[in-house]
């Protein structure tokens, strides 16, 4: 199938999903209102094979040390996936499976399947990434660019209760070392070991909840136009430091469900 946009409608909330832009949602309307920032960059793109930034763009896989290209210098970030055209492989009112091959400068063969499921009152995005070849570490994530006012309204209100936060050395990379949560601008992973739970409240319009099994999760809110609520499988540096290997018998598969209500 193409890579045309595709749109989405469940009730009052309709998406548009990108594949041949790094397979990202360029669009979330809820009665009308826009949720995501608008911009071929913004959206909210699939960070994957890796999340955030590998240090100096070098991984190790065993003995072999891997050198990424250096996108974020002198860091590799967010992954290659967000940069390719994905495919279509299925569509319906309010569910579309889409896919992406990895390839070079990705070292290692492989396929990410990526489901966006829409109802009425939430989003369900599930991606997993699978090899047929050899084992490799992995990534998987997302980066949404939520709007922080809607329609000119008040700026959202960021509620979260995280278990700590992962101490950020000058390179903008945790340096393992675990800290008690600081108050905000954000630009930082944090560890909820109970599953993913951020709540972002737009008062008087929208209450909207992103959650996921995953553990780890990156606020960035240093921009006045946006907030990022970033779940993922691991920390910045995770190739290095928490990987998560993708085998034939067994892929690295991730899931976050966004839920909201109107106030």
């Amino acid at each position: 199938m193409s890579d045309h946009d595709i749109t989405l409608t469940a009730g009052d909330a309709t998406l548009t999903v990108d594949p041949g832009n790094g397979g990202r949602l360029a669009s979330l309307l809820i009665d009308g209102t826009e949720l995501l920032r608008q911009g071929e960059r913004y959206g909210c793109f699939p960070m994957v094979p890796w999340c955030g930034r590998t240090r100096d763009g070098r991984f190790r896989d065993g003995a072999t040390v891997h050198q990424l290209p250096l996108n974020s210098p002198p860091h590799a970030i967010h992954g290659t996936a967000r940069d390719g055209a994905w495919r279509t492989a299925r569509v319906s009112a309010d569910e579309a499976v889409i896919t992406y091959d990895l390839g070079a400068p990705w070292p290692y063969p492989g396929r990410v399947t990526q489901i966006v499921a829409l109802t009425a009152e939430s989003l369900t995005l599930t991606m997993a990434v699978e090899t047929y070849d050899d084992s490799f570490p992995a990534q998987i994530g997302w980066h949404p660019w939520f709007n922080r006012r809607l329609d000119g309204g008040a700026g959202a209100v960021i509620d979260f209760r995280p278990g700590w936060q992962e101490e950020r050395g000058d390179d903008h990379l945790p340096t393992g070392k675990r800290i008690e949560p600081l108050p905000g601008p954000w630009d930082d992973c944090f560890g909820m070991p109970d599953g993913v739970e951020v709540t972002l409240t737009w008062p008087d319009r929208l209450e909207l909840v992103v959650g996921s099994r995953e553990k780890w999760v990156v606020l960035y809110d240093e921009q006045d136009a946006a907030v990022c609520v970033e779940p993922q499988t691991g920390p910045p540096d995770g190739l290095n430091t928490a990987p998560r290997l993708v085998t034939p018998l067994e892929p690295l598969e991730a899931t976050t469900t966004w839920r909201w209500r109107r106030l």
